[in-house]
């Protein structure tokens, strides 16, 4: 089977599955393993942020999406080239990647006839399903389940070292300029790792919000991971925060690796949380995963 990625959480859990090989066609953006970006056809291209601030960034997006224009290039002659059996995308949001139709419409007009799995999760339990998803749509359903149930024994190995521990009150901010609430299957990491996310959207898109209503419920622990943002870009922006929480600690985290793309790494996201709120209880993550700014 030929596949295609379109978005770089279904990479990582092409390759988690063992089918790395019949990856064919990914993003600019898919860059785990780091080999996926070198290796395949880059088959979707987009804006290179890089030197941009959040402001400058979020000031772009906006300005695209006002006009009507996308954030990605599908090259669809390239994609078509390929052949692909099975091509991963999503409808999920329209900064992260391509939308769905997007491809669908691309398809019928160069007349090609793969099949497009949408990959579309709002909580850590659907983020689970979607990993069940591609196994069943790439006929390795059995690599699916076993990939799921390693990940929850190891959610239940840290739901048992911070079993009985007082839960701190966690504040996630996904962007700092302007400010964005943690949603989707961000809080349901916060929990998982024993704290309380406060001023959260579990389950729900992110929204704009103000550091006032961030700050509101008195967080003892900031935890900032800006989208598209590894760790060193994230303690950049984690320094701008810490005059909104001055009675809390701040931390930056890895973004990207740990946080805000839905695949297998989530539960690395758990886990480097539970080490955050509970380090007592659970190992420190390996180098470059977590920050403490203040």
């Amino acid at each position: 089977m030929r596949l295609v990625s379109l978005l770089p959480s279904a990479t990582e859990i092409v390759y988690a599955l063992g089918l790395g090989d019949d990856l064919v066609g990914v993003t600019f953006e898919c860059d785990e393993p780091p080999a996926a970006r070198v290796e395949k056809a880059v088959v979707v291209g987009g804006k290179d942020t890089r030197g941009m601030t959040p402001g400058q960034i979020d000031a772009y997006v906006r300005g695209r999406l006002a006009e009507g224009g996308d954030l990605y290039t599908l090259h669809a002659d390239a994609l078509a080239g390929l052949a692909p059996d099975l091509i991963l995308t999503q409808d999920l949001c329209r900064v992260c990647a391509l939308p769905s139709g997007h491809v669908t419409d691309a398809l019928d007009h160069l007349g090609c006839r793969a099949d497009v799995v949408s990959l579309d999760p709002y909580t850590l339990e659907e983020v689970f399903g979607t990993i069940r998803a591609v196994g069943e749509a790439a006929s390795v359903q059995d690599r699916a389940e076993k990939l799921i149930t390693s990940l929850r024994a190891r959610l239940e190995s840290v739901a048992q070292a911070v079993a009985g521990r007082a839960r701190p009150r966690v504040t996630v901010v996904e962007w700092v300029d302007p400010p964005f609430t943690a949603g989707h299957w961000v809080p349901d990491l916060v929990t998982a790792a024993g704290g309380d996310p406060v001023a959260a959207r579990g389950g729900k898109r992110s929204v704009e919000t103000t550091f006032a209503e961030l700050a509101a419920p008195s967080p003892q622990i900031v935890l900032v991971t800006p989208c598209g943002f590894h760790l060193e870009g994230a303690i950049e922006q984690a320094r701008r925060v810490i005059p909104h929480f001055p009675g809390a600690q701040v931390w930056a985290l890895d973004a990207d690796g740990l946080i805000v793309r839905p695949g297998p790494r989530l539960v690395d996201g758990v886990e480097a949380i539970a080490a955050i709120l509970h380090p007592a209880a659970v190992p420190s993550p390996p180098p470059g995963a977590i920050a403490r700014v203040h």
